[in-house]
């Protein structure tokens, strides 16, 4: 609970006015729910009472049922703007919970955020921020505006009834309600869990099957899949049963709860009728309040089905902001030639203690190409790490024009690495990631620059749908696709990580001219393996020498 209170105030710290007014409005709901209830209770006592004494022609019966409308009218008016309120107010916090989460996870290191990639991670990251809209609308909310209205009701039953009453009403809802609520949360915490950790892994094993029912059929093992899914959709409604069964549980001892507290305030009520000290109208507006405060219960009962599915979301969602990292005030885009520079840079992954790079430094002026050779392992890829911030130096310093390359703001360095990163859309869409207000003759002419553009006016061209990662592309033209979108950028320094792999000879070649003759002013650093990239270098250098 303790976590789950601190992901509350953070919820409630860029919303605080709308939460308050929310939680004002909740309390208010369920204040006009109980002064209905009992209002109701009085009228129908008092007016008996009336009949009975014959004097009911003198009754005033106009007062008390225009009280009774205003109230259930009111009631549902400022339910409809509790709700309206803490469900924009939640909306919003969580946009901005999202807003820190990706700000904590782009402060993580290069190796950690490859470890994020693929589609559980995602899953796990957006069901986790999902699961958290419950902590201020079906946990601390209902609880505090619950509370505070178990306080009012004490006030002023002691006051309009009797204060034996009053204090019987409290102390059995307070102790009692508390008393089931934790119960439940105990009970239903590890179950909340299982059940979604059981959803969790449905979905992943079913996205499996889904993104790669070729392969698993080709290798034999698609009906294996299909078994794991179903698998996993029979434990996740297992565990959700068992949840819904212990939800049930716990809203029945509410219910009795509340049938206790208005059990007793009739019986209180009642004595102090026959004993002459307390009028049976008076004495029923106590137990109608009563059976009313069982609305400050009911919206927990949701809670305790959700506490583990919460809990759990708040501990990841918790040690991911805890990574959060101060932005940094960047420099505006680089307008004046681009100079790239590596001073005495050393680097050491974590665990090895043999460096990956010692005392190295490199130059690359605007317009110049420079080539990276050597084995692989030497380095080549964490070099153009180093080069985009990605990865930070244990000594000396990576700048562009004499500072620190972390300053500038995205686009001013472009990296295409050996992995193509290509979304499910239209080629369009794919390259407009890259400049989004970019004409269709711009498109064409980075295309063309790639040698891209016959094969594509082929496949539908700007307008040819593409599958997840790119699907209906071979591994080269991916690869080519990706260093059009480069092109689009126009950033002041390249860095290409092998980027005619995949390419036949006379197409890597034509490639290579076409992004010197696209990018003429822009510093390219690139890791090589091929003939064609180091002939297209104005300069190689060789790692590990």
């Amino acid at each position: 609970m303790t976590r789950l209170w601190r992901i509350f105030r953070r919820m409630v710290e860029g919303e605080r006015v709308a939460l308050l007014r929310g939680l004002g409005l909740s309390m208010f709901v369920l204040a006009m729910g109980a002064a209905l209830l009992g209002l109701s209770g009085w009228f129908i006592v008092a007016a008996s009472a009336a009949g009975l004494a014959g004097v009911g022609a003198v009754f005033d019966v106009f007062r008390p049922s225009a009280m009774v409308r205003f109230l259930a009218i009111g009631r549902t008016a400022t339910r409809y703007g509790e709700r309206l309120l803490t469900h924009d107010a939640t909306l919003r916090a969580l946009t901005k919970l999202r807003v820190g989460l990706l700000s904590g996870l782009s402060g993580r290191s290069h190796d950690r955020l490859l470890r994020l990639r693929g589609a559980q991670a995602l899953n796990r990251i957006i069901a986790d921020v999902d699961a958290l809209d419950g902590v201020p609308i079906r946990l601390f909310i209902p609880l505090i505006a619950g509370l505070a209205t178990q306080v009012l009701a004490l006030i002023f039953l002691s006051w309009l009834v009797a204060p034996a009453v009053g204090v019987a009403v409290f102390l059995i809802f307070v102790v009692g309600g508390g008393g089931v609520f934790l119960w439940g949360v105990r009970r239903a915490a590890e179950t909340s869990r299982k059940t979604e950790a059981a959803g969790q892994a449905f979905k992943s094993r079913f996205i499996d099957l889904v993104s790669a029912r070729e392969d698993l059929s080709v290798y034999g093992v698609l009906s294996t899949q299909k078994a794991m899914v179903a698998e996993a959709e029979v434990r996740r409604q297992a565990f959700a049963r068992l949840t819904d069964r212990i939800e049930r549980e716990v809203g029945a001892l509410m219910m009795a709860v509340s049938a206790i507290a208005a059990t007793a305030a009739l019986w209180i009520g009642g004595a102090m009728v026959e004993s002459g000290s307390l009028t049976p109208a008076r004495a029923a507006i106590g137990f109608f309040a009563a059976l009313a405060l069982m609305e400050t219960l009911a919206p927990l009962r949701r809670a305790v089905s959700e506490i583990g599915r919460m809990s759990g979301a708040a501990r990841r969602v918790e040690e991911m902001l805890g990574d959060e990292v101060p932005q940094e005030v960047r420099h505006s885009a680089l307008t004046e030639p681009a100079r790239l520079s590596f001073d005495q840079v050393s680097f050491s992954r974590t665990g090895r203690a043999q460096p990956v790079l010692s005392a190295f430094d490199l130059n690359i002026e605007q317009g110049e190409w420079v080539a990276l050779k050597g084995p692989s392992g030497v380095g080549k890829s964490t070099v153009l790490l180093l080069a985009t911030g990605a990865l930070l130096p244990i000594e000396g310093t990576v700048r562009l024009n004499d500072q620190d390359v972390t300053s500038y703001p995205q686009g001013t360095l472009a990296l295409v690495s050996q992995r193509a990163s290509l979304i499910q859309g239209t080629v369009a869409e794919n390259l407009r990631l890259a400049a989004p207000e970019a004409e269709d003759a711009a498109l064409w002419a980075a295309l063309e620059a790639v040698s891209l553009h016959e094969v594509l006016e082929a496949k539908g061209g700007l307008a040819a749908k593409l599958g997840p990662r790119g699907a209906g592309l071979s591994g080269g033209e991916a690869r080519r696709l990706v260093l059009a979108r480069a092109i689009l950028m126009q950033p002041k320094v390249l860095l290409l990580d092998e980027p005619t792999e995949g390419l036949d000879h006379g197409t890597a070649a034509k490639v290579l001219a076409g992004l010197r003759s696209a990018l003429p002013s822009t510093a390219v650093l690139m890791a090589a393996h091929r003939a064609e990239e180091h002939g297209a270098a104005d300069r190689i250098v060789t790692l590990g020498a």
